[in-house]
């Protein structure tokens, strides 16, 4: 597996910056993520698994449910 040097992190990061820029976020999109971080790192915690992971995947599933509330209004 190839190595990431300073450079293409500092150019990943930047494009990152800048396409993250020009997103709207909508209520039910930023309560979803809320929401769904909390029951990640809890569901997580309680089961014995890495609490950092169910709160990445809670945030993912909570934003896109919510996404999909605010498309609908």
């Amino acid at each position: 597996m190839k190595k990431l040097n300073i450079k293409h992190i500092l150019v990943l990061g930047g494009a990152a910056v800048l396409i993250s820029g020009c997103a709207q976020v909508g209520p039910s999109t930023k309560k979803g993520a809320l929401i769904g971080a909390g029951t990640g790192a809890v569901v997580s915690g309680v089961t014995g698994h890495n609490v950092l992971k169910g709160a990445a995947i809670g945030t993912a599933v909570g934003a896109g449910i919510g996404y999909l509330e605010d498309e609908k209004r």
